[in-house]
């Protein structure tokens, strides 16, 4: 029984998965949840949240007439009792219970056994899944087990189904329904544009849905690309006919058979005729093949689902490397891909680019750390998008909740709009405070500075008052490139830097690459990236690279001696005596090569693995400075992956445990006489701001767009009272808590905050 139980189990979710409306979805649960259990009625019941209804929304073996047109309330009946307990309810004579609750007309009546189970995603309660039957028993351990298991495998399905039924798309590739997709909020601000959607390279799940403008034109193109494919495989297949036996050697011709005009490339053609573009319509009809040979029971034929997508990869490689014309690029743009990349960011001219929406990632993606220093609105961890059918839809963007609007009504365009326009005010009161220097009302300096790594966040950054670089992300000029960067090209960037903001110190991290920073010319792949190769394990293990970008930084500060080298990743002394070591070489050699002396730079260590918060001392004696990462230290301190949206939730900068590691940096550098700053994102958050300030942070650095914000709340506080609210957090054992209350304190702190509640 378990063996079955278990493929029918993957059975339902691989048919479940091929659909894409939610009724469908339902229908295709209950019928085959029936079968498998041997049951006499499957029904599911679904959450209206408008209404706040459970809605009878599919079943077999009850009257199907009623679908869609009965529902109760969440406390009501024994649906209710699964919906409030939030567990299963399993009784052998149901009409017995206090709590039935009888529906005339939907023939429950003659069903005594009753099994019903929460259907909870992501915590939020979407329905309820039910069984039952005329014999009066209690369903065993297996079979409650089994429908729990089902229940949770679908729940992720009916969340998606949900969402993408929201779209609904005519015959002109007119989407009609409004629809509201959550994510995370990534970067803050308001985003009005239309969607433009970029996909990687070869993958049949991400081709975006998009008519094509000339059918006839279409075919002839899909053909060629096919007849290109067709080639490569006999070329292969005469290329390995000496080492194949005649049974592999006859795989070839199966391959070909498969692209014959009569099979495969015939649904292509239909789609193409009826209007889609060739890669849309590959993408489907082998979407749909892949998906009948995986639930195909016998192993052998579940394996050829491999050769069928290797197919169509082939194929659409050739469709993509064909199709080069330049994508166009609205004069408001929403960049919206499953998982965006800072190459992407780059693709777009930055005058087009509005707002971005990422399906995977959290808000402290890499890429959404950049979206923050670029002032660009950002959605993180939309999951439920659909995002391969909105090309060209019109979004409004709510970077502060984390909301996406897409064809919005008239009415809600009309709201955010207003928002945006109070938003463009707000910063240009903000921006007024270029000028004024960084100070508590009782005369205590914070020096703010700013993170940089783009060459538009130099004039950003300089309009904003920013006093310094804390952090220059070096990695960046490197993902932009498709090789690594010469020695004289890095000089140039590094010059470029040091001039536009000489004589404010500049501090550029080494090449920090891995975790969720792949160079796709050096590629990392692992299974644990951010617990292995990346920071300063990488350039240590390729000292030919870090030389050459050390040798690049000291002779682009030249004559200016505004650098500061900071080292990332470090989690030892050992690795730092190493590091060292290898930054007093390459300074030797330049003074050798150059034939002048070359002022050694300060070097710092980048706190962000809890290894390095408790040797922060010894790290301390060995270097100029210690700087916080905070974004990575609370990820390690929490064990939470900081681009899952699945716990994004459970990444808490404000946790205790973050707050004191981050005493303990501070008072340890200071112990040593060193000056200690943070260049996470904790620091351009105007409540956290207040707390760096009591705990004796030096400097503070930030994206260029939290600048005056966080200026503006320093100024309206002092340090007396800043300590004050210091004091009282630390008796707290809840980051929730401890966020809400210094965000009060932060509105209440001042004549300007009350213009910025929208912004907490």
């Amino acid at each position: 029984m378990q063996k079955s139980m278990l493929e029918s189990l993957r059975s339902i979710v691989q048919e479940v998965n091929a659909v894409d409306d939610l009724q469908s979805v339902l229908d295709i649960t209950v019928s085959r949840v029936l079968e498998a259990m041997s049951t006499e009625v499957c029904s599911i019941y679904l959450r209206e949240p408008t209404l706040n209804r459970m809605v009878f929304m599919a079943t077999e073996g009850l009257n199907k007439d009623f679908v869609g047109k009965i529902s109760m309330a969440p406390e009501e009946g024994l649906v209710g009792q699964v919906v409030t307990r939030e567990e299963a309810i399993n009784l052998e004579d149901a009409a017995a219970h206090p709590k039935f609750f009888h529906m005339p007309g939907i023939g429950e009546e003659l069903f005594s056994s009753f099994l019903g189970v929460p259907i909870i995603h992501q915590r939020k309660m979407l329905g309820v899944l039910i069984i039952q039957q005329v014999q009066r028993r209690r369903f065993d351990e297996d079979e409650e087990a089994f429908l729990v298991t089902i229940s949770a495998q679908l729940a992720g399905v009916i969340a998606h189904a949900q969402a993408t039924g929201a779209i609904s798309i005519g015959p002109n590739n007119e989407r009609r329904k409004s629809a509201l997709f959550r994510g995370l909020a990534g970067a803050p601000g308001i985003a009005i544009g239309h969607a433009v959607v970029v996909t990687p390279l070869a993958d049949l799940y991400a081709v975006p849905f998009r008519r094509c403008r000339d059918s006839v034109e279409e075919l002839e193109f899909f053909h060629e690309c096919l007849e290109a494919v067709r080639e490569d495989i006999r070329a292969l297949g005469r290329k390995l006919s000496t080492r194949l036996v005649p049974e592999e050697r006859a795989l070839f011709d199966v391959y070909l058979r498969m692209l014959d005009d009569s099979a495969l490339a015939a649904e292509v053609d239909e789609k193409i005729n009826q209007g889609q573009w060739a890669q849309g319509a590959l993408s489907q009809v082998m979407r749909k093949h892949i998906n009948t040979f995986e639930m195909m029971e016998d192993p052998y034929l579940q394996e050829r689902a491999s050769d069928v997508k290797d197919l169509g990869r082939r194929v659409l490689s050739y469709l993509q490397a064909a199709n080069t014309a330049p994508v166009e690029y609205p004069d408001r743009t929403v960049l919206v891909g499953e998982e965006l990349t800072a190459s992407m960011l780059g693709e777009v001219p930055s005058e087009n680019l509005v707002g971005l929406i990422s399906v995977k990632g959290s808000g402290n993606s890499h890429v959404a750390i950049l979206a923050r220093s670029m002032g660009i609105p950002t959605v993180m961890g939309a999951v439920d998008l659909p995002f391969t059918q909105i090309e060209d839809s019109e979004i409004i963007l709510d970077g502060y909740n984390g909301n996406a609007y897409l064809n919005p009504s008239e009415e809600l365009r009309d709201r955010f709009q207003l928002i945006f326009d109070e938003e463009l005010q707000i910063n240009k009161e903000l921006e007024a405070l270029k000028d004024f220097p960084c100070v508590t009302t009782d005369g205590h300096r914070v020096p703010l500075w700013v993170n940089t790594g783009l060459q538009a966040d130099i004039a950003r950054s300089l309009d904003r008052g920013a006093e310094g670089v804390g952090l220059f992300r070096t990695e960046i000029p490197f993902l932009l490139r498709e090789r690594f960067p010469s020695e004289e090209e890095q000089r140039r960037i590094y010059r470029e830097q040091l001039q536009a903001f000489a004589p404010m110190p500049v501090t550029m991290r080494t090449l920090d690459v891995g975790g969720d920073k792949s160079l796709p010319y050096f590629p990392i792949e692992e299974e644990n990236p951010f617990l292995g190769w990346r920071g300063i394990r990488v350039t240590l293990d390729h000292p030919e690279i870090f030389l050459v970008q050390i040798r690049a930084m000291m002779k682009a500060n030249a004559g200016l001696n505004n650098l500061r080298i900071l080292l990332p990743m470090i989690s030892g002394v050992a690795e730092l005596d190493d590091a060292l070591s290898l930054i007093h070489r390459a300074h030797r050699e330049l003074i050798e090569e150059l034939g002048f002396d070359l002022v050694l730079p300060m070097i710092g260590v980048m706190v962000e693995v809890p290894a390095a918060v408790y040797q922060a001392r010894d790290l301390a004696k060995r270097v100029g400075f210690l700087s916080v990462g905070s974004n990575d230290l609370t990820q390690y301190l929490l064990a939470v992956d900081r681009n899952n949206p699945r716990v994004a939730d459970l990444y808490q900068a404000f946790h205790p445990a973050v707050l004191q590691a981050l005493i303990k940096v501070a008072d340890d550098g200071h112990a040593e006489g060193r000056k200690v700053s943070i260049c996470g994102e904790f620091a351009g958050d105007p409540a956290a701001a207040i707390l760096l300030m009591a705990m004796g942070y030096d400097v503070l650095s930030m994206n260029a767009t939290s600048l005056p914000k966080v200026k503006s709340v320093i100024r309206n506080i002092s340090l007396e009272h800043g300590k004050s609210l210091l004091a009282q957090v630390l008796t707290m054992d809840c980051g929730e808590k401890i966020r809400e209350f210094m965000n009060s304190a932060v509105k209440s702190s001042g004549r300007a905050q009350r213009h910025h509640k929208r912004l907490l």
